[in-house]
C-alpha cells in the first residue's frame, strides 16, 4: 500500500540495538507481533523474552540487535498476570479455545474460594499441559495433542508469589498471579477449579509484569504503526532496561579492554553471580558472572553506534 510503501521510505535502513515494551493484542501470535515492529522499526535483528499465546494479551518484551544477546535475562524473570478463571467447565486445551470435555458446576462459597486460593500460594507442583510448546524428542507437545498421542509428563516445582482474588462475576474469577518461571496459569485454573470440586479452565490471560518492566507506557502495534518515524524510533530503549535488578560494575579503560576481547578479569569483595557491566563513562558493555572473584564475561555488546 502507499502507507507501506511511504513508511518504508521513512525509515532508514541500519541496525537497531534496543528494547521495545509491547502491549500485545489478542489474536496474533508473539512471532507476528514482533515481526511487524521489526518491519516498522526495519530493523536487522529481533527477538522476544518470552511467548504470549494469540488467546493472552499483554507485555512482551522485544528486544533488538544488541539487546536480542540479553533477551534469555526476561525468559528468567517472574511475572504477574491479570488471569480469568472460568468455573464449571473443562476444555481439552485447559482454555478458551478448546473444546468442552466436562461440566461439573460450582456449589461451594466465597470462603471456598479464599481457602482454594492460599491452598495454591508457594511452591506447588505442576504437570506441563500437552497443548504446550515444551518440547519432546525435538517436537512441541501441542503436536502430539492434536494427533491424540498422550507424552508422559514429569511434575515440576514452581512458585505462586501472588495469587489474588480481584473480582467474582458469578461463575468467573478473575485473578492477579504473580509467578516464577516455567508456570502454566492454564494448569493452574484447572488445579483451582480440582480444589473447588468443580471443572475450570482459563478464559482470559493478560501479562502485566515481567521481572520489574510493566505496562506502563508500553504503545500497541497500532500505536506505533500511527507514529511518525522519529517518534517511533523513542519507543526504543535501551538494552540495560532488561538489567534494571542485576547489581552494576564499573571497568576501567583496561578491564574494558579485556573483557570485550573475552577475558576474565579480576575484583575483590563483589559478591558473586551475575552482574551488568558499565565503562567508565557510562555505556553498558555486557553482562558477567562473578565467582571467587574472577569475572568471566557472559554476553557482551558491540559499543552503541553514535
Amino acid at each position: 500500500s502507499e502507507v507501506s510503501a511511504s513508511r518504508l521510505n521513512r525509515i532508514p535502513r541500519q541496525a537497531i540495538d534496543g528494547v521495545v515494551l509491547l502491549d500485545k493484542p489478542l489474536g496474533i501470535s508473539s512471532n507476528q507481533a514482533l515481526q511487524r515492529v521489526k518491519w516498522l522499526l526495519n530493523a536487522q535483528k529481533a527477538g522476544h523474552t518470552g511467548t504470549l499465546d494469540p488467546a493472552a494479551s499483554g507485555l512482551l518484551v522485544l528486544c533488538f540487535g544488541e539487546g536480542t544477546k540479553l533477551a534469555g535475562i526476561g525468559l528468567a524473570e517472574d511475572k504477574t498476570y491479570e488471569a480469568c478463571v472460568q468455573l464449571g467447565v473443562s476444555t481439552d486445551t485447559g482454555d478458551a479455545q478448546g473444546q468442552v470435555i466436562a461440566r461439573q458446576a460450582f456449589t461451594g462459597s466465597d470462603a471456598d474460594i479464599a481457602a482454594a486460593l492460599a491452598a495454591h500460594r508457594g511452591e506447588i507442583q505442576q504437570t506441563p499441559p500437552m497443548h504446550s510448546a515444551l518440547k519432546h524428542q525435538g517436537k512441541p507437545l501441542y503436536d502430539y495433542a492434536r494427533a491424540g498421542v498422550e507424552i508422559e509428563r514429569d511434575a515440576r516445582t514452581v512458585t505462586i508469589h501472588e495469587l489474588v482474588l480481584i473480582r467474582r462475576q458469578g461463575d468467573k474469577l478473575c485473578l492477579r498471579v504473580g509467578c516464577s518461571k516455567g508456570t502454566y496459569i492454564r494448569v493452574l485454573a484447572e488445579q483451582i477449579g480440582g480444589a473447588l470440586g468443580c471443572c475450570a479452565h482459563l478464559a482470559a490471560l493478560r501479562r502485566t509484569r515481567i521481572g520489574d518492566l510493566d505496562l506502563a507506557g508500553a504503545p500497541t502495534v497500532e500505536d506505533l504503526e500511527r507514529m511518525a518515524p522519529e517518534t517511533l524510533r523513542l519507543a526504543v530503549r535501551p538494552p540495560e532496561i532488561l538489567l534494571n535488578s542485576v547489581p552494576s560494575l564499573i571497568l576501567d579503560a583496561s578491564e574494558e579492554g579485556a573483557v570485550r576481547q573475552g577475558q576474565c578479569i579480576w575484583r575483590l569483595n563483589v559478591g558473586s553471580g551475575l552482574v551488568r557491566l558499565h565503562g567508565a563513562s557510562g555505556p553498558l558493555v555486557g553482562l558477567a558472572e562473578v565467582k571467587d572473584g574472577a569475572v568471566y564475561p557472559k554476553r557482551i555488546l558491540l559499543p552503541r553506534q553514535k
